[in-house]
């Protein structure tokens, strides 16, 4: 059967753990993070002591063997000959525990797998205070791997330690040492490995790992270029996972961090950002091929050509990481806008809007003020129109070929303006932007984009002589948010007029932001009754420009509902593109 892309290849649970030591399978760094929860790890040790399969493993050849290299967790001795694509957190849970070595958790706290056993009932428990304080309990059993340990001695102490609490059957004297040394014996347990052939593609790969795979898991490209920096630029995954763990929580000393109360990255949105500036893709279904080595014509793999092209991704990702480059752009958001995290509907968006400004500044030598306010409207563009949504990689792939042809900072600057133009027509402004409105969505792009636009037009609060934009500090943490979506005409007093579809009820344009103490008076009042009280606390000229950013007609509150919903939608997409022409 010459045509498989796969053998079989059976271990021990020793064999895997020594061949992950001396890198000849690639685990990568330990010291990423673990996702699985720790009772999972106890009900894998369990699993295998009871003698119950925990599944395949599925192996993949690299495709250079014979380099040398150190990679991955302390000093190994060569480069790994297998990439880990199914069972890597298996893997590293029983590296971990039997190595007795600390991992990385999903918060990025350093922590050690610690599983008890209870000798005498034969049972697994992740390690707790009061198990460390129970001697019936072994608190930590990666002791039996470690290669000080004593079987005899252990169980002696053992056998002595238990028998001071009370006195202990011969059923229990004999059956506690046969539980240790089962225990012990774990590395022993077999499993077996399908390992890929070198000659399948990445996609095969992802084919077979989808197929094989119970929960269904899609096993996507960046998955297989971590699993490559892993092996042969360790050093750049551990430069991502750092930025983004700091990027989470700010840093006791003060010192300059990626922290930001707008954007917390994850690693595989910063690897994009890394390829579209280091080759001009955003797909990254041929990147790993790239990474590799393999000539995308022959099929041949090239040390000389790998080693070029990580060297090409170690030096976008310099910048992308960058701190002064990482905080100069989100002053880029702040400019369009969106200067509260609750309005940045799309992730996606900000992460390919920094490949264009890292583009913009890098490539093309923009200048600073220049640039800012262009990818400020660019994002506010691709923001109101979810540009990025759907077929993201296809869609940046399609932004990024129109600047193949340009060189100078001028024509970088006109590519952009005429893609924004061709985007943002009359009659979207007038047409298609009042339909979008007309949802109910919490996260529509055009409520966004609406209240972006009130802080770009400095638009005080409805019924208030405070600014939109001062209340929506994010920095500032309180009880209660300073601003608070209001049903202009309240759910309750709607249900009361027979209307009582959520859809309707919840639509974008009877929203509006005030202050919460307002919120809580106004309650569920009619709007007649409650807004000509608050109308009197202003001056007419000031009721009115109040009522022009906030898209209400006069006398609004008089209105037929459907009839005030098409009115303001209309009058909401004139002040979102009145903020949207207020950034040129």
């Amino acid at each position: 059967m010459s045509h498989l892309l796969f053998k079989k290849v059976d271990y021990t649970i020793g064999k895997l753990v020594e061949d992950i030591a001396l890198g000849e399978i690639g685990l990568p760094d330990i010291q990423r993070p673990f996702v699985w929860d720790t009772t999972r790890v106890r009900d894998l040790f369990d699993s295998m002591y009871r003698g119950y399969p925990i599944g395949t493993l599925l192996f993949w050849e690299n495709g250079y063997p014979g380099e040398y290299r150190i990679i991955g967790e302390g000093k190994k001795q060569k480069a790994p000959r297998l990439l880990i694509v199914d069972g890597q957190q298996r893997l590293t849970a029983l590296y971990a525990v039997m190595r007795n070595v600390p991992i990385v958790d999903k918060n990025f706290d350093r922590i050690r797998l610690r599983i008890a056993f209870h000798p005498v009932e034969e049972k697994f428990e992740v390690t707790n205070t009061a198990i460390e304080r129970d001697p019936t309990w072994i608190a930590d059993i990666s002791r039996f791997w470690q290669p000080d340990f004593d079987h005899y001695d252990f169980v002696s102490t053992l056998l002595e330690r238990l028998e001071e609490r009370r006195r202990l059957t011969p059923e229990e004297r004999k059956r506690i040492p046969q539980a240790i040394q089962r225990l012990v014996n774990l590395i022993n347990y077999p499993m077996t490995a399908l390992e890929i052939s070198v000659n399948a593609s990445e996609e095969q790969v992802a084919e077979i790992f989808v197929r094989i795979n119970s929960q269904g898991r899609t096993l996507n490209q960046a998955d297989f270029i971590f699993t490559l920096m892993s092996v042969f630029w360790d050093e750049g995954r551990k430069q991502l996972e750092d930025f983004c763990r700091q990027a989470k929580r700010p840093l006791l000393d003060n010192h300059p961090s990626p922290y930001n109360p707008y954007f917390q990255p994850q690693p595989d949105q910063l690897l994009r950002v890394d390829v579209a500036l280091a080759f001009r893709r955003a797909r990254l279904e041929h990147v790993y091929s790239i990474l590799r080595g393999k000539d995308l014509q022959t099929g041949e793999f090239s040390p000389d050509r790998r080693d070029t092209q990580f060297a090409l991704l170690e030096k976008a990702q310099a910048e992308v990481l960058d701190l002064q480059h990482w905080h100069d752009f989100l002053k880029v958001i702040k400019r369009a806008g969106y200067i509260h995290p609750s309005l940045i509907t799309s992730e996606t968006t900000l992460v390919y809007t920094y490949a264009l400004w890292l583009l913009g500044k890098r490539d093309f030598a923009l200048d600073p003020h220049t640039l800012r306010n262009l990818i400020a409207r660019w994002f506010f563009m691709s923001s109101l129109t979810g540009r990025y949504s759907g077929a993201p990689e296809t869609r940046m792939e399609q932004d990024l070929a129109l600047l193949r042809g340009c060189s100078q900072p001028s024509e970088f600057a006109q590519t952009l303006e005429q893609e924004m133009a061709a985007v943002l027509t009359s009659s979207y402004w007038e047409i298609t932007l009042p339909n979008q409105l007309a949802t109910a969505s919490a996260r529509n792009v055009g409520q966004a984009a609406y209240f972006a636009s009130l802080c770009l037009l400095d638009a005080p609060v409805l019924y208030s002589h405070l600014k939109v934009r001062d209340l929506l500090d994010p920095t500032a943490k309180a009880q209660k948010s300073a601003l608070e979506r209001h049903h202009l005409f309240p759910r309750k007093y709607l249900e009361r007029q027979g209307i009582t579809d959520r859809r309707d009820i919840n639509q974008v344009a009877n929203y509006a932001l005030v202050e919460w103490h307002d919120n809580i008076d106004i309650s569920d009042r009619s709007p007649a009754e409650y807004a000509p009280k608050y109308e009197r606390r202003f001056p007419p000229e000031k009721l009115r420009e109040m009522y022009r950013y906030h898209a209400l007609p006069e006398r609004w509150y008089d209105m037929e509902y459907s009839t005030f919903l098409a009115e303001r939608r209309r009058l909401m997409a004139a002040i979102i593109r009145e903020g949207f022409e207020s950034l040129r």
